[in-house]
């Protein structure tokens, strides 16, 4: 459960990954803010819920405060784009369609090598 002052880790088991979370705000069907990374490389993600029609919620993610070089930073907030893009995608399947995507499993399958 997500509670502003919480420390947590996140575990993603199928690649051997984890990465520690601050929990700095949350603001129940409103907002969560969070700040991510490794010690010295914690970013911002903040997600915001915006009411939207009859029965739909609009998500916006910013994830803000990539460091190093402009390369590294640009590398960085796609790479961030482009899971979180994955990550929404697999839950409008699920909550729309009662579809599992496995979308990031598909996207990062485990062992294969890329050029």
């Amino acid at each position: 459960r997500l509670e502003a002052g919480k420390h947590l880790i996140w575990t993603w088991e199928m690649y051997g990954h984890s990465i520690d979370v601050d929990v700095k705000e949350v603001e129940p069907n409103k907002r969560i803010l969070i700040e991510w990374g490794n010690a010295g490389s914690m970013t911002a993600v903040e997600w915001i819920f915006t009411p939207y029609e009859s029965d739909t919620t609009y998500v916006t993610i910013t994830n803000s405060g990539f460091q190093g070089d402009g390369d590294k930073v640009v590398k960085d907030a796609l790479d961030s784009k482009g899971g979180f893009t994955w990550v929404l995608a697999g839950l409008k399947a699920f909550l729309e369609h009662n579809l599992e995507l496995n979308a990031i499993a598909d996207a990062f399958p485990k062992g294969l090598k890329r050029n």
